[in-house]
């Protein structure tokens, strides 16, 4: 399988190659850079949601690469307080457009997994007390 974008395979002075974890780092790098992500989860497997840092900026990401096209799934934590549908098509949208303007792939599918919510620092969503109204009877 190769990865190269079709327009930029072979050149008058050689070739030219992109990996798979080009293509995760461009995608981790876009899905992060949306208002609504704290972060990237772990992966598919383990439950236990890690947030990005430098480092290891393809964590949370998939890539299935072919000659012209890619999908990637993207696994995210989300920030509470934001509406899971816009971040998701923000993150689609902004992954979509970043692998295809830097790469020339085209990308098929963009799967978003929302495998957390985290809360902001000390911004936690007040809880009623309703000690006097019974809700269930």
């Amino acid at each position: 399988m190769s990865t190269f974008a079709p327009d930029y395979e072979k050149t008058d002075m050689g070739s030219i190659q992109i990996a798979p974890e080009v293509i995760e780092i461009i995608a981790g790098l876009a899905a992060i850079e949306v208002d609504g992500v704290a972060g990237m989860s772990g992966g598919f497997a383990g439950g236990i949601a890690e947030l990005l840092g430098r480092k290891n900026l393809s964590k949370g990401v998939k890539v299935d690469v072919g000659q012209r096209e890619a999908v990637i799934d993207v696994s995210i934590v989300i920030e509470y307080g934001h509406r899971i549908p816009r971040v998701a098509s923000d993150i689609q949208q902004n992954v979509k457009h970043a692998i295809e303007s830097m790469t020339g792939l085209q990308v098929m599918e963009v799967n978003v997994h929302i495998h957390d919510v985290i809360f902001k620092g000390a911004e936690k969503p007040a809880v009623e007390e309703e000690t006097s109204v019974q809700r269930v009877k």
